[in-house]
């Protein structure tokens, strides 16, 4: 604390310093957070294509385990519920910020 007080000056002018040197890549955050939009958008699209491929699986395996006995039908149907669920969840998060930003990761993406 005697360090801060001693130099009380020195340090606010560094602070200056540096706040005018980023005053440049402020200006450029507009690009930082769309690059992060858009880099999100491509991680939910990629992720949802994964669930789909393995949901599809696991719901032609538990509609067979079903179909004999082995399981009960109501996994079946979370599994398909679960899976609506994420195919909707583009589109919902479209409706809720009331943006089209984010409308790649809505489009069709198994094509």
């Amino acid at each position: 604390m005697r360090f801060l007080k001693n130099n009380i000056c020195t340090v606010l002018a560094l602070a200056l310093v540096l706040t005018v040197s980023m005053a440049g890549d402020a200006a450029a955050a507009g690009s930082v957070f769309q690059t992060a939009v858009n880099k999100l958008s491509a991680l939910f699209k990629d992720t949802k294509n994964v669930l789909f491929i393995v949901g599809g699986f696991g719901l032609v395996a538990l509609a067979f385990q079903a179909i004999f006995g082995k399981l009960k039908w109501a996994w079946f149907a979370a599994l398909a519920l679960g899976l609506a669920v994420v195919a909707a969840a583009g589109k919902v998060v479209d409706y809720a910020t009331d943006t089209t930003v984010g409308s790649s990761h809505t489009a069709d993406t198994l094509n």
